[in-house]
C-alpha cells in the first residue's frame, strides 16, 4: 500500500484517514489533513510540544489561518512575496481556524509555508493546506528518499516514483536541497530566526 499514485495519495489525504508523503524543495514531507494532526504525532513518536507546519499551494490558501493588524499583515505579505514559493516558514499569530491538532500546546501561533516544488503544490492544490513535518521518527535525521520513507513507514501513502517521473515531464523540478526550511517568527514588531535552514536571512536569532 505504501507506494501509490497521485490520485490515491490525494484521495487518502482528503479523507483524513491516512498520512501521506511527497517531495518538497527541502526534504520529503509527512502530511495529513490538519484536523487529523494527531496521526503524525503517533506515527513519528513526536513530542506534543513540537507543532506541525501548515503547507499550502498558495499564500492565499494559508492566510485564513492567521490573524493580525493591518500593519502586521503588510509585513507578513511582504515576506511571503519575497520568499514564497520557497524554503521559508513563517510563524504567525494563529486564527481560530487552526485545529488544535496542528500546534499542540501553543494555540497562539502557527507555521506556514508554500514549497518551491511543483509536485507538492499540485497535491496541495487538490487537498487544501496540510499539516506537515519531515518524514522520520522523532529524534532521527529526515529521510531523504521516498523509497526510504516507504520502508520506514509501510502504512503511509507515499507517492510512487513513476508518478514523479510523469509529474515532472513538462515541468522540471529543482532538486530538493536536503536542508530544512528556515523558520522565522513574528514577535509583534519584528522577525526573529527560530531555525536557520536553506534560506539565509540577516535577522536576530531567538
Amino acid at each position: 500500500m505504501a507506494l501509490v499514485s497521485m490520485e490515491t495519495l490525494v484521495a487518502g489525504l482528503r479523507s483524513g484517514d491516512y498520512l501521506g508523503s511527497f517531495p518538497t524543495d527541502t526534504v520529503p514531507a509527512l502530511a495529513v489533513r490538519p484536523d487529523r494532526g494527531a496521526l503524525v504525532f503517533a506515527a513519528k513518536g513526536r513530542p506534543p510540544e513540537k507543532p506541525l507546519i501548515l503547507m499550502g499551494a498558495t499564500a492565499a490558501d494559508l492566510w485564513p489561518f492567521v490573524v493580525g493588524e493591518e500593519a502586521a499583515w503588510e509585513q507578513w505579505q511582504s515576506m511571503a512575496e519575497g520568499y514564497w514559493p520557497g524554503a521559508l516558514t513563517l510563524v504567525l499569530p494563529a486564527s481560530d481556524r487552526v485545529p488544535a491538532a496542528v500546534n499542540g500546546r501553543d494555540r497562539t501561533t502557527v507555521g506556514l509555508r508554500v514549497p518551491d516544488c511543483a509536485i507538492a503544490r499540485t497535491i496541495l492544490s487538490q487537498t487544501g493546506p496540510l499539516a506537515t513535518t519531515s518524514a522520520n521518527r522523532s529524534g532521527q535525521p529526515p529521510l531523504q528518499t521516498l523509497a526510504a520513507i516507504a520502508a520506514e513507514f509501510p502504512d503511509i501513502l507515499t507517492l510512487s516514483l513513476p508518478e514523479l517521473d510523469r509529474a515532472t515531464t513538462d515541468q522540471p523540478e529543482i532538486p530538493p536541497s536536503g536542508q530544512p526550511s528556515t523558520v522565522i517568527k513574528w514577535t509583534g514588531n519584528t522577525w526573529v530566526v527560530l531555525r536557520q535552514g536553506k534560506v539565509k536571512l540577516a535577522l536576530e536569532k531567538s
